[in-house]
């Protein structure tokens, strides 16, 4: 079953015949036995398409003659590291896979070198980085060569930021100052059991802190996805992770010079979706799934989640419609009604900055009622932290086309790309409510309890679209089985929008 399921999922994320037969065959026994990793270069042959890697700098060796490591038996052409260039799905990618086979993966002078030269023709030429990391880190033997060497990846990474994407693929473990580059790529993603990244191993937190944790607990896949937010997502192995990086591939453009892929589109632009019109429920404090909504909308109802096990009341990634690649926000009612919190601003913010740099439209549903109460969000820096999230659709310039499907509340209906952020195209919902306040907590402080039907004449003239829509904050009221026509109309009209921002060297966002 596992095989058929594997071999199902290679001809549909890929649609290459040489996948069906080399990877089903080659890797019928790993699946079987579950032996685990592949090695550097069969993850290099897995991610890109056949016959189409050129290797970079194949009989490189490191220069260090210290230790014995001037011996033949420790010099090894290549040294720790693949890197070359080659294409996913017929389109330009650079690759670096670190190879766990030699000296653990330990990044020397001359590995980071052989780094940085694919990093530098990738910003040149204007096309996406990947790097599929299993190192142990720093190679020891070299000392502070090969701190040097991580210095200048950080800086290539910084350099690169909103150039080219950047993704970060953990295979296997990735300790001490190594953590970084991943860190400062747009996309990390992870490898379940297999992959760990963390500052300071077990043993040092045990003698420093006194607490004993494993490699899974401090910096595994689940910990990273869920709980710290480092890691983007994770998947269940080698494979499985290797066709999804090809599969998210093809939602980004090469650079920021190029527009937001667009593919061939079979799924009509003027579909109905009829299913919109009673997917909110009559009573407004009953919860609902945005994700209904967004894989409504969607061509072909996908829709490639990022993030998704970490702050799940607000829903972040990629979709298409009428086959041009969308970043899509929308508030999760589902969690915590779909409060904005301390977690879903950050990654709201970094997720709408990361469509802006790379020219991807946006599509945001809003339903929040506002931002969490209580002390641990006030002192863990709410108003710091939502203000990331109001900064970054203020910033960007990309289309950007909003729908309103329940409640809009307070400072969250501004944060959430209103018009007053420079929105181009919002619309509501007939069940939206655009209001400072909910009903019941507006009547108290209006009336303190003395009037007997002011929440129902409050719900009469608030707690509805139409005073937002009567002041021009909403271009329309639209029945939701039209929503997908209306937005695939919108990108169409805003496919050659243009706007600028005031000079500057470049903005202080509230880190």
């Amino acid at each position: 079953k596992e095989q058929k399921d594997f071999v199902r999922k290679v001809s549909a994320g890929c649609r290459i015949s040489f996948f069906l037969s080399f990877a089903a065959v080659k890797y019928r026994d790993w699946l079987s036995c579950g032996r685990g990793k592949l090695t550097a270069r069969e993850r290099i042959l897995l991610l890109l398409d056949p016959d189409s890697f050129d290797e970079y700098d194949m009989f490189v060796e490191h220069r260090c003659s210290d230790f014995g490591m001037d011996s033949n038996k420790n010099k090894y052409p290549g040294d720790s590291v693949v890197t070359g260039r080659g294409r996913i799905n017929g389109r330009l990618a650079y690759v670096f896979s670190q190879d766990f086979t030699v000296f653990g993966g330990s990044l020397s002078g001359a590995h980071a070198q052989k780094i940085c030269k694919v990093m530098d023709q990738a910003a040149m030429v204007g096309a996406p980085v990947i790097g599929l990391n299993d190192s142990g880190g720093a190679r020891i033997q070299e000392g502070v060569e090969s701190l040097a060497g991580y210095a200048d990846i950080f800086l290539r990474n910084v350099l690169c930021s909103g150039v080219v994407p950047q993704i970060s693929l953990i295979m296997g473990p990735c300790a001490g100052g190594a953590v970084y580059s991943p860190a400062l790529t747009d996309f990390t993603f992870m490898v379940k059991d297999t992959s760990y990244l963390f500052i300071t191993g077990p043993d040092v937190v045990k003698s420093v802190t006194n607490e004993d944790v494993t490699q899974e607990q401090l910096g595994g896949a689940k910990t990273h996805t869920a709980v710290s937010g480092v890691a983007h997502r994770a998947f269940e192995n080698d494979i499985d992770a290797l066709l999804n990086l090809r599969e998210f591939f093809n939602y980004l453009p090469l650079s920021n010079r190029d527009p937001a892929p667009v593919c061939e589109c079979h799924d009509p632009s003027d579909r109905l979706v009829p299913e919109l019109d009673t997917v909110v429920p009559v009573e407004s404090t009953k919860a609902y799934d945005m994700l209904d909504i967004i894989h409504s909308i969607a061509d072909e109802r996908e829709f490639f989640e990022i993030m998704p096990s970490y702050a799940r009341n607000i829903v972040v990634g990629f979709a298409r419609m009428n086959g041009r690649t969308v970043g899509i926000v929308g508030n999760q009612p589902k969690v915590a009604s779909g409060c904005l919190d301390i977690n879903s601003s950050v990654k709201g913010a970094r997720f709408v900055r990361f469509c802006d740099a790379f020219n991807i439209p946006l599509i945001t549903f809003v339903d929040v009622p506002g931002f969490l109460p209580g002390t641990a969000q006030e002192y863990g820096g709410i108003i710091r932290h939502g203000a990331k999230l109001l900064f970054a659709f203020a910033e960007a310039t990309v289309p950007k086309i909003t729908i309103i499907t329940r409640k809009a509340y307070g400072g969250a209906y501004d944060v959430m790309s209103s018009k007053h952020l420079r929105g181009d195209a919002n619309y509501a919902w007939p069940t939206a409510e655009v209001a400072v306040m909910g009903a019941k907590g507006a009547v108290q402080i209006i009336f303190r309890g003395k009037e007997a039907n002011a929440e129902a004449e409050y719900v009469d003239k608030f707690a509805n679209p139409f005073p937002a829509a009567m002041r021009g904050f909403v271009d329309d009221i639209i029945q939701p089985s039209t929503t997908r026509v209306r937005i695939c109309h919108d990108l169409d009209v805003l496919a050659s929008k243009t706007q600028s921002s005031p000079w500057k060297k470049h903005a202080n966002i509230p880190l």
